[in-house]
């Protein structure tokens, strides 16, 4: 593998782009925008609450603020599958001087929300789950809130966010701590949105009130998309990888230090430094070792721990991930459906109640996989196909376009050289 490329915009930063430009007091430009399944809910959730969005191409959008001010949407807003959209929204409209109720497919519907209900409800909101055990859908009623100081016990940039989000709309002082750095995505983006939030060690704050300013916002490339190519990368001895454009936010470059403690080479290079760093990354291939990740490492590796389990199947030697049992409330139980599918292409692994234990070093060989419905889950596997033996084909993959529509054509032009009958076969099929 010797190649160069630029992944989409970065998923987690596209939503919060759209949502702070609709609270600014006038126009801003979002370049870079990832027009994925979840993002575009995000966007259909805003017009839903009467903001002006126009989209001048595939990527660039022009949001129109309104100050803060939202408008009581006419229909339930759909989140679609996306867990960040009904989250920050939770946020968003708990504040708000009208009802409203957010739904989202099968997959979102089984999810917990009990963790955003939980301190928004604090605040005052009155937050309904119709779903069991604190599920979707929500209703929402909106009142005045007030400000707390939250800990939570987890650390989730999503809960964070979507108490800050409500902390705008609380008279007073909100903040939030955790037990570990999550993403910091929010807090940068109030910051270059020149609302200016406190932060000290683990705590963040915010007074209520404040209107973010309209600015032009560029989203990197998304490091959690670059990290299936990064594998696959890092897994083939004398490979060589740049991806460009892509974000360098500190709190996500876990996926990095992993890569360099299995033996592969990486550097980066921060090469703009706005409200979010950006630049390259370099990877060049070796012989991968196992390796154990946990504990603090956890919240910023969240993402890329399928793809992380696919590198520790072809590494040698044993890799353990622990203290993730939020995999098992994601789109599906990602730790079980990673165990699932390393099994069927003849790996070793042991699952835990809250992690794995892969033994690294067996061949590979193709299989039939299942992607369960889940993007990363799906992407993860097709990197795997091309370490295995035979034909690997992917099943139920249309949920990739949730966070990166063109994966399976980077896929063939990256990965599969024509004319190559060493080229190992991967098939996505999207049902």
């Amino acid at each position: 593998m010797q190649c160069e490329l630029q992944v989409p915009g970065d998923k987690s930063i596209s939503h919060r782009a759209v949502i702070l430009a609709a609270m600014a007091n006038g126009a801003c430009v979002i370049k870079g925008f990832l027009a994925s399944e979840d993002c575009l809910c995000t966007v259909g959730a805003m017009r839903a609450l009467g903001i002006e969005i126009e989209a001048a191409d595939e990527t660039t959008l022009i949001v129109h603020g309104k100050r803060r001010v939202f408008t009581a949407p006419k229909h339930d807003i759909d989140c679609g599958n996306s867990g960040t959209t009904m989250r920050l929204l939770a946020g968003l409209l708990a504040g708000q001087p009208f009802k409203s109720r957010l739904i989202g497919d099968a997959s979102l519907s089984r999810r917990p929300m009990k963790r955003v209900i939980e301190p928004l409800t604090q605040m005052g909101a009155k937050i309904t789950a119709e779903g069991n055990d604190g599920r979707p859908p929500l209703r929402i009623e909106g009142t005045q809130l007030q400000p707390i100081s939250f800990s939570t016990p987890v650390a989730s940039a999503q809960v964070k966010s979507a108490v800050l989000l409500a902390g705008m709309f609380a008279s007073g002082k909100t903040s939030v701590t955790e037990p570990n750095q999550s993403r910091d995505h929010t807090e940068r983006m109030l910051e270059y949105f020149l609302v200016r939030p406190q932060k000290n060690e683990l705590t963040v704050a915010i007074h209520g009130g404040l209107t973010p300013e309209s600015r032009d916002f560029t989203v990197p490339g998304d490091i959690s998309s670059a990290a299936f190519w990064m594998v696959a990368a890092a897994a083939q001895p004398r490979s060589h990888l740049l991806v460009r454009n892509v974000g360098l936010n500190e709190t996500r470059m876990g996926v990095l230090a992993v890569l360099v403690r299995m033996g592969a080479q990486v550097r980066e290079v921060v090469e703009q430094n706005d409200a979010e760093p950006m630049g390259g990354i370099e990877v060049r291939g070796a012989r991968l070792r196992g390796t154990t990740i946990e504990g603090r490492e956890i919240p910023n590796v969240i993402d890329e721990l399928p793809i992380l389990a696919v590198a520790g199947a072809l590494a040698s030697g044993k890799t353990v991930i622990a203290n993730a049992n939020e995999l098992r409330v994601k789109e599906t139980d990602r730790l079980a459906a990673i165990a699932t599918n390393l099994r069927a292409m003849g790996a070793q692994v042991g699952e835990t109640e809250d992690g794995l234990e892969i033994f690294g070093g067996l061949p590979l060989h193709g299989a039939r996989l299942d992607s369960f419905g889940d993007h990363r889950i799906a992407m993860a596997f097709a990197i795997a196909g091309l370490f295995a033996e035979g034909e690997t084909t992917i099943t139920n993959t249309e949920c990739v376009n949730t966070s990166y529509p063109g994966f399976y054509k980077e896929l063939e032009r990256i990965l599969k050289p024509p004319n190559d009958p060493q080229t190992p076969v991967v098939t996505m099929l999207p049902s």
